[in-house]
């Protein structure tokens, strides 16, 4: 039986990622969602115009709430940082299956191209807000903090496209050399401040 129209948007997502597990981007339809949720198809369509709309708002609460959690870390955000690529970098990473259908999708419309660009702007920002309070400064004299993000998110997405390609790719070794040349860059950053 079908809940009345009273759900709200972010326990769609919720259900839209339950669907998307079980069935796979392939079976991925607005209709299971409302059958995973529990509710109308309808009520999906009020929320969600698309399909598209839908994997996007998907993709942007990843996102969200991955830098929510490093925001608020006080620990080693380098080492976290590190722990959270690493934890969607598979031969079979829902995230970055999810993320790549919709840059190819957003090659043929500018409305999914727009919105992806929005959602890789904030992650850049976020990440060069992050790198701030691990590095005061650049490491490397010339080279800005937001060109940092830019670089390090554009690692980020190459480290995984390539473990989804290949089965057999090194994600621990290459994230462990990852984070060595973080800390190496910090070091750097150090003593040339001194």
């Amino acid at each position: 039986m079908a809940k009345p129209n009273v759900i709200s948007k972010n326990e769609l997502i919720r259900s839209a990622k339950k669907c998307l597990v079980k069935n796979g981007i392939e079976k991925f339809t607005l209709r299971a969602v409302a059958e995973t949720a529990g509710v109308t198809q309808g009520t999906v369509y009020y929320h969600f115009r698309t399909k598209e709309q839908l994997l996007l708002d998907i993709v942007k609460d990843i996102c969200d709430s991955s830098w929510d959690e490093l925001s608020k870390s006080d620990g080693n955000i380098i080492k976290q940082a590190i722990e959270t690529a690493k934890s969607r970098c598979s031969h079979d990473s829902f995230f970055h299956k999810l993320f790549l259908t919709l840059v190819v999708s957003g090659f043929h419309n500018d409305k999914i191209r727009e919105q992806l660009e929005g959602i890789i702007l904030q992650e850049n920002k976020a990440l060069a807000e992050n790198l701030l309070k691990i590095w005061p400064s650049s490491p490397i004299k010339g080279i800005s903090l937001d060109t940092w993000a830019i670089i390090l998110n554009a690692v980020v997405d190459g480290i995984a496209l390539q473990a989804l390609l290949s089965k057999n790719f090194p994600v621990e070794k290459t994230y462990a050399e990852l984070e060595k040349l973080f800390i190496a860059l910090s070091g750097l950053q150090e003593v040339e401040n001194k």
